[in-house]
């Protein structure tokens, strides 16, 4: 199999600052267990770019042999992508940022403005039209490839280019049932930052919004997926051009989502709303045309199983991932509930804690507990689908609580690690 990647990977940091929680540490109080590997992990630096001479990353990179990276979000971009602008005469230096923004119609969204990169150049047209020669030099050689198309977008900062930009209207957009409805500790906090001038807008992590600048943000972002849409279309139509569309398996995905307004937030954190962690997926294979919609849950370590199913090769001692597809391309539910484990390295609002959380999704119900404090969360996600009335303290449901929290710490254990096997007896 030939194996490539266009776009964004994000396997390794993609910056040279320190990690959050060495800072809070100190640097002479951490030691490590293991020594450091003798592999590279600053490929996905923006600075390792403009350092490095030579063409590209050291490859295989992860397992693909050829990459075209582009890292970042927004117009905020580097790699690959950043030497292929210049091949085009185009100059990010005076393209991208919010100080080369392009005058008239202002957002009132965080971390947005109208980005002087042109349609043509911007990231998403890139990975689109990258992936389009891969294809074709897999075409003209009769590979069997598995290609990666992994866009930058939507994410924030919010930067859709040209006609994207305009492309909806804020006041047309609705906002989501619980954005005045803050129902944990959590979201209140965040509030009461906002309130007091103490978020960080040019973060990641979660802030409260106001009603006009979720609305900027939805239509912007909006504007970025429309754009992909149109790569995406254009991808298959060379599909179609080729020859490959009825014998290419096409997988549609998203690592994350973001809180989009949920209980008047954006962006994301360890908070295990639907608006994060339901990402879509959509599989076709051309040997099952036919069209249909699946409410058996689907955690996404099982894509790469079932792509390795698909693909007839052997999976690995200690993959946890569970196929859902079988090596005829119909549909198999082998997964009961989800388990989602959370390592982000920023306090819980209001709290002296890291947001270390686990959550279980199952018949119905989320959920998660946090590392080193007792609130928690319980919601009865078929009554109470927006997720209003957190259960966790009401005695009414002491029971579920509990056979939830033994069910959460069985899955625990069945995705713990159990390679490498152990080559003698004890």
């Amino acid at each position: 199999w030939r194996t490539s990647l266009t776009g964004k990977a994000h396997f390794q940091c993609v910056t040279r600052s320190p990690g959050a929680m060495l800072e809070k540490h100190g640097t002479n109080d951490v030691l490590e267990a293991t020594a450091a590997s003798g592999g590279r992990y600053d490929q996905e630096n923006g600075p390792f770019w403009l350092e490095r001479t030579e063409q590209g990353l050291d490859r295989p990179y992860y397992g693909f042999e050829e990459v075209d990276l582009a890292t970042g979000h927004g117009d905020f971009v580097a790699g690959d992508y950043a030497r292929w602008v210049a091949e085009q005469g185009g100059d990010l230096e005076r393209f991208a940022g919010p100080h080369n923004a392009l005058p008239g119609s202002p957002s009132q969204a965080p971390q947005s403005w109208r980005t002087a990169v042109p349609e043509e150049l911007y990231s998403t047209r890139y990975i689109e039209a990258k992936t389009i020669e891969r294809l074709r030099e897999y075409a003209s050689t009769g590979s069997r490839f598995c290609h990666w198309m992994s866009f930058c977008d939507p994410h924030h900062p919010f930067t859709p280019p040209g006609k994207y930009w305009c492309m909806y209207r804020p006041e047309d957009v609705e906002l989501p049932p619980s954005f005045y409805m803050p129902t944990d500790a959590f979201s209140s906090a965040l509030r009461r930052q906002r309130q007091n001038g103490l978020a960080n807008l040019n973060g990641t992590s979660a802030i409260a919004v106001s009603e006009q600048e979720l609305r900027s943000a939805i239509a912007l972002t909006y504007g970025m997926i429309a754009l992909i849409d149109d790569a995406v279309g254009r991808v298959l139509d060379e599909l179609d051009s080729l020859g490959l569309r009825s014998n290419t398996i096409v997988i549609f995905t998203s690592d994350h989502g973001d809180l989009m307004g949920d209980l008047g937030l954006i962006f994301k954190g360890p908070y295990h709303f639907r608006g994060l962690i339901r990402t879509p997926l959509i599989w076709f294979d051309p040997r099952c045309p036919e069209a249909s919609v699946s409410s058996d849950p689907v955690s996404a370590i099982d894509i790469p199983a079932t792509i390795l199913e698909t693909a007839g090769v052997a999976p690995f001692n200690g993959f946890q991932g569970v196929r859902f597809r079988d090596s005829s391309g119909r549909a198999c539910a082998n997964r009961e509930c989800i388990l989602i484990e959370d390592e982000i390295q920023s306090n819980l609002p209001g709290r002296q804690m890291r947001g270390r959380a686990r959550t279980l999704v199952f018949d119905g119900w989320r959920l998660t507990i946090y590392d080193g404090i007792a609130d928690g969360a319980l919601f009865n996600l078929n009554n109470d689908p927006d997720e209003f009335q957190n259960l966790w303290d009401d005695p009414e449901y002491a029971c579920v609580r509990a056979s939830l929290v033994e069910k959460l710490l069985r899955e625990m254990i069945a995705h713990s690690e159990t390679s490498p096997l152990p080559q003698f007896a004890a």
